[in-house]
């Protein structure tokens, strides 16, 4: 076996919360390694949130072409090609990781590519990609292990070779007839931007609505939104079986309360959630515990079972978004600095990128319900909106709940194009603990989305009327 090598801090790990610890205790002054299997950045940057922004916007110049007349414009001919998708979505990949890179060299920090386990406290053996192996010790582990792609368990799936959003986000071809299975936010992403670059989709989930999470009308307004668009919805749906192989020919045996039944397709594509990558790397040899569901047992403070190691981001059970995983990466770097940070009541905004967007941030009825939190609610239609009209996008609308009692702004959802933006706004109200009422009486500039905050805040319910002592 090689020799330990000693280093302050290791990281296993590049994504979000690892590459700016690494970053950041190496530019500090202490001997930094970086273990990575293989996406330099993490999955953001190569197989996830910015690769596929860019392809769902290429589907939105497509499907805005396609409207062409609606705004004055003509054209000859429309087509899509997918190589070209693909070429413009690896040039941004390619440049985003150089940018890595430079970093990695900037900051001293030093990047060991290959395969982490560990083989006692706080070191790790590391099979090297380019052949070998380097054992490696730290004073100070942070695990950034990330998540993959969830494969139920169906008959038939595993060898079906069914595509995750990876593989999906690799085409450079058009599936014939996509078959999605799972209604979450990777699902209806993908399902509405290969259906505007020409695809039959049809998307399938067992729950009662796509978006099992957000309140009935924002799940009803998607479902509308995509049935308007020619994409297929089988609601309360399960696959029983699947035969076939995806990109040639697959056939799906679904069942919904009027029995069996068949569904071909050319490509599957899985979107049923995300599991930690814990397994096989040896964290029991290092006092590292996980929790029921397969995540690193971390304490609010992101600290694990085991002295000196810290796990941050998708492995530590946090909210899967890569915005969360920063905030870990500053909730760590924070408390070593002598800070006290937690998870705790941490304000997290939630999107999902359909055309148009889908914003969130703090509660929406259906929590509020389950909470037993009395609330009062406004609501208008992006049609409401003048820059809406503007643009033509006047699908949607926007809801804020506030205190019965008072005037905290509970949580503020929002479909419609600019979501996000709007969103951003209301969630600074809400972490500087500002009343709905300065929103109100804000001077937004005109036409803008964030104007409509006004519109929607010009007729809030009274507060129910005080009991007398």
């Amino acid at each position: 076996m090689p020799q330990t090598e000693p280093y302050e801090v290791l990281v296993i790990g590049s994504g979000e919360s690892g590459k700016y610890m690494a970053w950041t205790m190496a530019k500090a002054g202490h001997r930094t390694a970086v273990v990575e299997r293989k996406l330099i950045g993490g999955s953001c940057p190569n197989i996830a949130c910015i690769p596929s922004k860019a392809m769902i916007h290429s589907a939105k110049v497509a499907s805005l072409a396609g409207r062409g007349p609606e705004f004055g414009l003509e054209f000859k001919s429309l087509a899509v090609n997918m190589a070209s998708v693909q070429r413009r979505k690896q040039e941004i990949v390619r440049g985003l990781i150089q940018i890595h890179l430079d970093r990695y060299k900037a900051s001293g920090a030093e990047l060991i590519m290959g395969t982490a386990r560990f083989i006692a406290p706080r070191t790790v053996e590391v099979s090297l990609n380019d052949g070998g192996t380097r054992v490696i010790a730290g004073d100070r582990v942070f695990l950034n292990l990330g998540s993959r792609a969830a494969m139920p368990d169906i008959p038939g799936l595993a060898a079906s070779k069914a595509m995750t959003h990876i593989e999906a986000l690799e085409l450079d071809r058009l599936p014939q007839h996509l078959i999605v299975l799972g209604g979450g936010y990777v699902g209806l992403e993908l399902a509405q931007a290969m259906r505007r670059f020409g695809a039959r989709v049809t998307m399938i989930e067992k729950g009662d609505q796509i978006a099992s999470r957000e309140d009935a009308d924002v799940a009803a307004a998607l479902l509308e939104l995509f049935q308007n668009e020619g994409i297929e919805v089988l609601l309360k749906t399960r696959v029983r079986a699947v035969k076939g192989r995806s990109g040639e020919r697959v056939r799906l045996r679904i069942e919904d309360s009027n029995g069996e039944g068949w569904l071909e397709g050319s490509d599957l594509l899985v979107a049923t959630g995300r599991i930690a990558i814990t397994a096989g790397i040896g964290l029991q040899e290092a006092g590292i515990e996980l929790d029921a569901r397969g995540f690193v047992k971390v304490n609010e403070r992101l600290e694990t079972t085991a002295p000196n190691v810290w796990a941050m981001g998708d492995c530590a059970g946090s909210p899967i978004f890569t915005h969360v995983a920063f905030d870990d990466f500053r909730i760590v770097r924070d408390n070593l600095n002598g800070g006290h940070r937690t998870t705790r009541n941490r304000l997290v905004p939630f999107c999902v990128f359909t055309d148009p967007e889908l914003a969130r941030v703090g509660m929406n009825e259906s929590e509020a319900k389950v909470r037993g939190i009395q609330y009062r609610l406004v609501k208008i239609p992006m049609a409401s909106v003048l820059r809406m009209r503007t643009l033509s996008e006047t699908r949607g609308f926007m809801k804020m709940l506030l205190a019965a009692e008072s005037d905290r702004i509970l949580g503020f959802t929002a479909f419609g194009t600019e979501a996000t933006e709007m969103t951003a706004a209301v969630q600074t109200a809400i972490l500087g603990g500002l009343p709905y009422s300065l929103l109100q009486n804000a001077i937004f500039t005109h036409p803008t989305a964030a104007e409509g905050l006004t519109v929607l805040l010009a007729s809030v319910p009274a507060q129910p009327a005080q009991k007398a002592a």
